[in-house]
């Protein structure tokens, strides 16, 4: 496994943990932090010792905040349609052959929302948030973080979640479909290596094929997301999304219309 800057990487007793190690950014990510996390999530998922893949946040406030706002102007500086190959990492936790669980320790919002979304399984501490903002800093998820998250939990709740940009509380993203289970955040590592335990247990070959079912009902979802994202990137370079960038590092109201 090469350096990280941006993550850390632990492999133990069959299970690799990726860690977004930014808690001073509310582990927001930059174009090196998701470059990162595709060379991690590539290594592990055809590492023959690793049955299950664990994807969180260091500390105890943050899973993931999404993309760095303070990275963002017009675009975040590396590679892809929008400075970030959002779409890559979003395809390789789709595309390993393991399972891939979210733990998640405190607020997933934005594009931490959409990674939880993406990953098979998630597991919650009761005081993680949940939750969208790219329509208040002029940005959107125009793949697998609208069309996916319908599947996930229903085209209403979704449409909810995207146009009015509200938070929700752990339980209510268990009752929404969102995530798996809630425990308390003390016993959210233990419950964590309880579900790797139960996957670890069993057929590796059995549980890459079901995984891969699953994804191929919702692969045409990978178009829509490089389509979408091509379109974001025209949108970065209109005013209106530059004003929400604008606001959100002045910390005042965008002033959209």
């Amino acid at each position: 496994m090469p350096e990280f800057q941006d993550i850390t990487v632990e492999t133990r007793d069959g299970v690799a943990r990726i860690t977004i190690a930014r808690p001073d950014k509310y582990n927001a990510f930059r174009a090196e932090a998701v470059e990162e996390l595709i060379a991690a999530f590539t290594a592990a998922g055809w590492d023959r010792a690793v049955g299950a893949i664990v994807l969180t946040g260091a500390g105890d406030k943050a899973f993931c905040t999404g993309g760095d706002q303070s990275s963002h102007e017009g675009g975040y500086g590396g590679r892809g349609t929008i400075g970030l190959p959002l779409e890559e990492l979003h395809t390789i936790i789709r595309d390993v052959p393991k399972p891939v669980i979210a733990r998640v320790n405190g607020f997933a919002i934005g594009g931490g929302n959409v990674l939880v979304t993406c990953c098979d399984l998630a597991i919650a501490s009761d005081r993680a948030v949940f939750g969208q903002v790219g329509p208040k800093v002029g940005s959107v998820d125009p793949g697998f973080g609208t069309a996916y998250l319908a599947r996930v939990v229903g085209e209403k709740k979704a449409r909810e979640i995207w146009f009015l940009c509200r938070r929700y509380t752990a339980a209510q993203a268990l009752e929404m479909g969102l995530v798996n289970a809630v425990v308390p955040h003390d016993a959210l590592d233990a419950e964590v290596a309880r579900w790797c335990e139960e996957i670890l247990a069993l057929s590796p070959t059995a549980l890459a094929l079901a995984k891969r079912a699953f994804n191929a009902d919702s692969e045409s979802i990978r178009g829509i997301s490089a389509l979408g994202m091509q379109a974001v990137g025209l949108f970065y370079e209109t005013e209106e999304s530059k004003e929400g960038v604008a606001a959100f590092k002045e910390k005042r109201k965008p002033r959209f219309r």
